[in-house]
């Protein structure tokens, strides 16, 4: 039974979904729960692209202690040399430098031929063997690299010093039965591939992205990358928990599995969902809604008689409960305190403090009090880092034959108070008018999503917004059962990344 390897690219690939932007510290709460998920190696930025993503590669080096940290860096000394900067801290580092190697990048992008391509990828590898142990090549779209080329390249990397191959199927495009072939042909062809990680990256812009991760183990491969829920840049990257589930579920035909602690999927899919602003499909595999759900009478009834009828896989073992009314009103510090750690929650006493008086307050709104509702509950409340502008109240004027009006308060960082009030085509119009007034930013809205985080009239509503100033986008989020409160504390939290991100800028402009 062989191991794979898992190497993690949510935080970056996966960041580059469209309208996706995560903050440092957002980074680092997805990568200890990574770390806890069991991957290998989470590929925390590219620290070349921006001072932003170079504090947060440096920020998670610190943190995780358990996976090795990755950070991308183009076959440029200077982007080679950022990175090792910001991964300097980390326990177990990893550069991993990438170059494109097919004809019509080295045409079109590239405009080199193969022969300084196969000498630049020489050059960067030999350059990073200084700085770190364990180097990871990307020949980018080997997968419409000619084979016999491709199979020069990686036999000199390897000659260079490379650990990991990586041949990513850079713009999905292969089908299961090629992808496979590239890496038996590998394996054939190059001297000492055997000594090193082979490993596969595919996307989903034809939806088989996990088939085509899972044909590159059939025929050799040791590491699979991919993101958590698939996402990632324009159709996404193979999912992570799908190859993971099928690896395990299927160890007869693989003669594969992974390390991962499969009960910590659950748990990370809706943390990458809740920060990102990424909705997981009802009908995703593995993790969406209704992945274990049975509606059809037949069905109902064979799982009712013996759950593997229609059940190939027991939703406890990726970590979803059965059991949803936990605590309520009744309910103790230390049973809270202990339900938070159940649910992969290590807060300090103060968030914990925090968390609970906010829970008992829920406790006077709901009756039943769910997992959902207390993950949705404590995710809303652990906003780090500085709040330039807090909600403390929000006042609605409303009827259907006049119009809108909403009164805002908002507390700045130094404790002073500011008020406004605006006229909107609704009420979430109103209010958000109203914020722009207080704050004095100019925004646009381009998102705005609302979903139900549980059943019933008392549900939580959970409010995304997606906002844009020049170049910047953010992504606020905000919880409460009365979804127009909801959506205020989500527009003002977005308000406050694009101000944490501006100022991070200016600093970096005048430094």
């Amino acid at each position: 039974m062989r191991t794979i390897e898992i190497f993690d690219t949510t935080l970056r690939d996966g960041e580059q979904s469209p309208g996706v932007n995560i903050s440092t510290n957002e980074k680092v709460e997805i990568a200890l729960q990574l770390e806890k998920l069991g991957v290998t190696r989470i590929e925390a930025g590219f620290a070349a692209a921006s001072p932003g993503d170079q504090k947060s590669v440096a920020e998670v080096a610190k943190r995780v202690k358990n996976s090795a940290i990755v950070s991308l860096a183009r076959a440029v000394k200077g982007d080679m040399d950022k990175a090792y900067e910001a991964l300097r801290h980390a326990q177990n580092a990893c550069l991993h430098v990438f170059l494109a190697t097919s004809p019509i990048h080295r045409e079109h992008k590239l405009r080199m031929s193969k022969e300084q391509v196969l000498e630049k990828a020489v050059e960067a590898v030999t350059y990073a063997k200084k700085y770190f142990t364990e180097v990871q090549f990307s020949a980018e779209d080997a997968a419409r690299t000619e084979i016999d080329f491709l199979a020069e390249v990686v036999e000199a990397v390897i000659k260079a010093g490379a650990t990991t191959v990586n041949i990513p199927d850079t713009v999905g495009y292969m089908t299961p039965y090629q992808y496979g072939n590239i890496f038996r042909e590998l394996r054939q062809r190059v001297p000492g591939v055997e000594g090193i990680r082979l490993s596969c990256h595919c996307h989903d812009d034809l939806g088989m992205a996990v088939a085509n991760s899972l044909a590159a183990v059939e025929a050799g491969a040791t590491q699979v990358e991919g993101t958590i829920n698939g996402i990632g840049e324009r159709a996404g990257n193979a999912a992570l928990e799908e190859v993971a589930l099928a690896l395990e579920t299927r160890k007869d035909f693989y003669e594969a599995t992974t390390k991962l602690n499969l009960k910590e999927i659950a748990r990370t899919s809706q943390l990458v969902s809740r920060l990102t602003g990424m909705i997981v499909p009802g009908n995703k595999a593995v993790v969406g809604a209704n992945a274990f759900a049975h509606e059809s009478g037949i069905h109902q009834d064979g799982v009712l008689k013996e759950a593997t009828t229609y059940e190939i896989i027991r939703p406890e073992s990726v970590g979803f409960k059965s059991n949803k009314l936990v605590l309520g009103k009744h309910s103790g510090r230390h049973a809270f305190k202990e339900k938070l750690v159940e649910l992969g929650y290590h807060l300090e006493q103060e968030e914990i403090d925090a968390a609970f008086a906010s829970f008992k307050e829920l406790c006077d709104k709901k009756k039943e009090i769910s997992d959902d509702d207390i993950l949705a509950l404590v995710d809303g409340k652990m906003v780090r880092g500085t709040e330039m502008y807090r909600l403390e109240s929000v006042q609605l004027s409303y009827g259907n034959l006049s119009v809108p009006t909403a009164s805002v308060r908002l507390v700045r960082a130094d404790g002073s108070t500011c008020e406004e009030a605006a006229c909107g085509n609704g009420s979430v119009d109103s209010i958000y008018k109203a914020i722009d007034r207080a704050t004095g930013e100019e925004v646009s809205l381009t998102d705005y999503k609302i979903l139900s985080v549980t059943q019933g009239q008392d549900a939580l509503g959970e409010v995304f917004v997606r906002l844009q100033q020049g170049d910047l986008t953010v992504i606020g989020r905000g919880v409460s059962t009365d979804v127009l409160e909801a959506s205020a504390i989500a527009y003002v939290r977005a308000i406050n990344k694009i101000l944490e991100r501006r100022g991070e800028a200016l600093v970096a402009a005048t430094s």
